[in-house]
């Protein structure tokens, strides 16, 4: 599996004829990530036939949310359960940088079929082990866990990323779903590491590694060559 960052239609296309199989979509990806308008969220909709997870992010400003915040974050999603779709990225944390359970709670309550990537507020967690422990529970709708292993990048962040994979098989909780510094150079090694199931690419499969270019096609038929070992 082979995910890719997208924030438009024209991204969404080419990734998917390039051999992506799901697309994460965002606005803003100079902040990390934020959510998108709904215009383009029914334009890529609209365009492409391999799934799409939609950020939910009111803004870039760490991962603890105000109870407007969230009210915010449920009214996007409420929305996008108006258009028919259910595929969402989101995260939040308490204040002692452990997952907010309340918040879970209260959002699977409302929404019982989301199919839900937990973002990189992961890897600011205290602890990633008691992190994915915590969110076993909720792998009815948390099907991936987006993660750089709590380090800076996957290279640096392998020895967690594999502990995590082990947990995931021991525990059979959400995929791991290593992000962050992936590229066409360095998969192939650090997937005989890591051994996820699929994989996360950003900058890393466009042209001269820059979110204003377009999508480099040898890098991505390097990565799916990879994988495929």
């Amino acid at each position: 599996m082979i995910e890719c960052i997208v924030q438009n239609a024209a991204d969404a296309k080419e990734a998917e004829e390039l051999g992506a199989t799901r697309l994460e979509l965002v606005s803003a990806i100079e902040l990390g990530g934020l959510t998108p308008s709904y215009g383009t969220v029914h334009h890529v909709m609209n365009s492409v036939e391999i799934p799409v997870q939609v950020m939910i992010r009111p803004h870039p400003y760490g991962f603890m949310y105000r109870a407007e915040d969230k009210l915010a974050m449920k009214k996007d999603i409420s929305l996008l359960y108006e258009m028919g779709y259910k595929r969402i990225v989101i995260g939040a944390l308490t204040e002692h940088k452990t997952i907010d359970t309340v918040f879970l709670d209260d959002l699977f309550s409302d929404f019982s079929e989301l199919d839900v990537t937990f973002h990189r507020a992961f890897d600011e967690t205290r602890n990633q082990i008691e992190a994915y422990r915590t969110l076993v529970p909720y792998r009815k709708n948390i099907k991936r866990i987006l993660t750089s292993g709590g380090a800076a990048d996957c290279t640096d962040g392998k020895d967690m990323l594999l502990e995590l994979v082990q947990l995931q098989s021991k525990l059979q909780g959400p995929n791991i779903l290593p992000g962050s510094g992936l590229n066409a150079e360095n998969i192939a090694t650090l997937h005989e590491v890591i051994q996820a199931k699929e994989y996360h690419f950003g900058s890393g499969v466009r042209y001269n590694q820059s979110f204003e270019e377009g999508m480099d096609q040898g890098k991505i038929a390097r990565i799916r060559k990879a994988l495929s070992k």
